[in-house]
């Protein structure tokens, strides 16, 4: 079970919501107010949080939409070979690689923490610890 429901009048922005099966953390929300035939509409904004991506959702205040399950864990980088660093859960002890983001590239060092995000089968760094 990777994603729960909840009605789309509860989101609120830096919250993460499902758009096309892509988790995306919201950037902003649009809400015009209900008229005289029904209920009030939402278009949301967001950002895919592994692809990057602008997404936007519209629909009415009272719908359920999906929220995905989101983890947030520590690996510690064992070894960069170009972009790609090589990562082992501190919890877990399993090893894995993931790309590491254009911004982050300078900072990552064997030795160094990774805060990793997961969500939908899917993992990216998020930050690097110092």
């Amino acid at each position: 079970m990777d994603k729960i429901f909840t009605s789309a009048k509860d989101i609120k922005e830096g919250k993460f919501i499902l758009i096309d099966d892509i988790p995306c953390k919201v950037v902003n929300i649009d809400t015009s107010k209900p008229g005289k035939h029904g209920a009030a509409k939402m278009r949301v904004t967001a950002i895919g949080v592994f692809d990057g991506q602008k997404k936007q959702w519209l629909g009415p205040s009272d719908q359920d939409v999906e929220v995905p399950i989101i983890e947030r864990t520590t690996a510690q980088v064992v070894s960069v070979n170009g972009t790609v660093a090589q990562l082992m859960d501190t919890t877990t002890f399993e090893t894995y690689e993931l790309d590491i983001p254009e911004e982050l590239r300078n900072e990552a060092a064997p030795g160094k923490e990774a805060e990793i995000l997961a969500a939908m089968g899917k993992r990216a760094i998020q930050r690097i610890k110092q």
